[in-house]
Formats: C-alpha cells, structure tokens, sequence
C-alpha cells in the first residue's frame, strides 16, 4: 500500500471512528457502517499502557487504521504492530515476546503446550478475500478453477496458453508467455488459507498440502509479506500469486475470478467475502474456517483472521488497555473495514466475539 493511500486511510479512519461515537450517542442500538449491532461502550479509557503486537500481513492494514484511531481516543496507551507473517505472530505470543497475535490460522494442538502463558483466547476481526493476481498482457479478464490452479503453483502448467486455463477463459486469447510462480517466503496464514482451499476444492490434483509454509517447487520466486508478493507479481511479466484483496488493489494488480464449490465463477470483493462468513461453522473457542465456503455468491478463497491473547493476563494496565482496543476492533473497528477492502464479522460472530471478552482474566 503506498503511503498516499495509507495515509488517506489513516485520515478516513480517524474521522469514520469520530463520526461513529458522535452517532452512537445520539442513537444507541442502530446499525453501524459495518452492518452490524454498535454497542456503546462504558468502559472508561484504559490507563497508560504500551501493547506490542505481531503477526499477520493480511490483517496489517486493518491493525495500522484501528490503533490510529483507538489511540486517538485513548492518548495514554500506545500499540505498536510488527507483521511479519502469521507464523511469526504465533510464536512471538508463544514466547511471550508480545502481548497479541494477529494471525490466520489457528496454534496446531501439538504447539499448545509451549506456549509460556498458558489458555488462548480466539478474537476474530476481519474476513477478506485472497486474490489469485496475474500479470498477462492483454488479458483483462480470468478465470481458473481450483483445479487449474493447483496444476499453475505446483508448476504442472507452465505457460500461460495451456489447454486447462484455455478450457476455463473460451473465447480469450492467451499468450504463450512463460508462467512465474510468486509465493510468500515466511510463515503465513494467508498460504494456510491458500493451500487449505487447493487441498480441499482440488484433492485429487493438489499434491503439497497445506499450512503455513509448504513445499514449493524450486523455480518459484518468493516475496516476504503479502505485499512482497503483490510486488513480485506487479513487477514480473508472466507472474502469477496469491495475495490478499487489500494489497492487490493497492498495487493495482489484476486478479481472477475463481470457481466456487456451487460451479460459480466468483469475483474477489467484500460482498462475495461476506457471502462466505454466512456459510462459516464456529466453534465454542471462535475458530472456523471461512474456506469453500457454501452459497452461490461465496468467494471460495475467503479468509479470516484473528487477534490471539492469553485468558489470563498478567499487567493488570496491559490487560485493561488489551481489552478495550479488542472491544474497539470489534465494534466501531468494522466500520473501518470496508475502505480497507476487508468484510465485516457477521453479526452472530461478532456477539460471540464480543461476549468473550468476559473470560479475559485481568490481575
């Protein structure tokens, strides 16, 4: 994201979440921008805190508006968030180097007992779409099926006019342009997403698996982050990556429209992102997966992502502001999400998200 439209968010988001608070004074119970119940909050601001955080690309412009705005009306806690990939998040928390994770996908069971502060608790806040970007002159349109694209990023198909992908776009003229493979070089939830959809919509096709790094052929080009790649795949003729929807459009990547589990060709937006959040399965500890999702107007390579703290806190000031920017993030926080190119929780999530909040253990 270039900092022109970083900052242009930034100054939006600041004047969306004044707006919101001035409106929920005057009408306490009505819909916010997001959609979704605003409920006042009558926590008074939290005291003077600094809260570090790690993890998640995908989620990062989300983290970098909402503690923009979360701080301007709270001057005494500061927040600061690293990215690095969801992988990193993980183990930054695990280690009790940061006070939260942003990460999309969840701790595998045989990782829980590491972590030195115990209980986990799960916070969703954004679901988003992860674009399959392209850089083929004179295509303006694609589309691919799981299929397919399982045969492009484990480099079965190696140029750009292959039968399969002809079979998907009749009628468009393809180039005989070698295909570049772009994949993140960290730990990252947005290839646990990816590779979650290709091991489930492509089974008999897909041959690596899926998590949060995989084993992929040696003649790919990796980028760090999801903007790493969505740069690769802007500045390489032929490329081909997945990245997640915010970052293509900010570097103004072409992407395609993929086949859903209903037979569909669907475009990656918000609505086809919340179409898929209204398919999801939660359960009690707030994990799910938003991938093939069911509907007709499901995108199939639908994320989510989610802020990860410890039940039981351990500052009692830490806990206190921790716990208000998570009541921030989901509440006046998906608001903001639209202008970021991310959906909002649906609101039965976001109540289940909201009363959990009463488990965090503060000193």
């Amino acid at each position: 994201m270039t900092p022109l439209v970083r900052n242009s968010l930034l100054i939006g988001a600041v004047a969306l979440t004044t707006m919101a608070s001035c409106k929920k004074k005057e009408e306490a119970g009505k819909t916010d921008p997001a959609g979704s119940a605003a409920p006042t909050t009558a926590e008074a601001s939290p005291s003077a805190a600094t809260l570090n955080g790690s993890g998640s690309t995908f989620m990062k412009a989300f983290q970098e508006v909402a503690i923009e705005g979360f701080t301007k009306a709270n001057t005494g806690v500061k927040i600061n968030y690293g990215g690095g990939g969801s992988g990193k998040g993980r183990q930054d928390l695990s280690d009790q180097v940061v006070d939260f994770a942003g990460s999309d996908s969840p701790f595998k069971d045989a990782d829980l007992a590491k972590n030195k502060g115990g209980d986990l608790l799960y916070f969703p806040v954004v679901l988003g779409a992860v674009t399959v970007s392209y850089n083929v002159e004179g295509v303006s349109k694609l589309q691919l099926a799981p299929e397919t694209i399982a045969k492009i990023f484990q480099r079965d198909i190696k140029k750009w006019d292959d039968a399969a992908i002809a079979a998907d776009n009749p009628g468009v003229k393809l180039p005989a342009t070698e295909i570049v493979v772009a994949r993140r070089a960290d730990g990252s939830g947005t290839t646990d997403i990816f590779t979650k959809f290709l091991n489930g919509a492509a089974p008999s096709v897909w041959k690596l698996k899926s998590g949060s790094t995989v084993e992929w052929p040696a003649d790919t080009q990796a980028g760090q982050g999801n903007s790493g790649v969505a740069q690769v795949v802007k500045s390489t003729p032929g490329a081909i990556g997945y990245v997640d929807l915010s970052d293509a459009k900010a570097t103004a990547l072409s992407y395609a429209w993929i086949k859903n589990a209903s037979g569909a060709y669907v475009e990656p937006t918000t609505a086809s992102a919340s179409a898929a959040g209204d398919g999801i399965e939660v359960k009690d500890n707030l994990v799910f997966s938003a991938v093939n999702a069911k509907g007709d107007a499901a995108y199939p390579i639908s994320g989510q992502s989610w802020v990860i703290v410890y039940t039981k806190q351990t500052d009692k000031a830490k806990g206190e502001a921790l716990k208000a920017y998570l009541r921030y993030m989901l509440t006046d926080g998906q608001g903001l999400l639209a202008e970021l190119d991310f959906a909002p929780l649906p609101k039965s999530l976001q109540d289940k998200a909201l009363a959990q909040l009463d488990k965090l253990q503060l000193p």
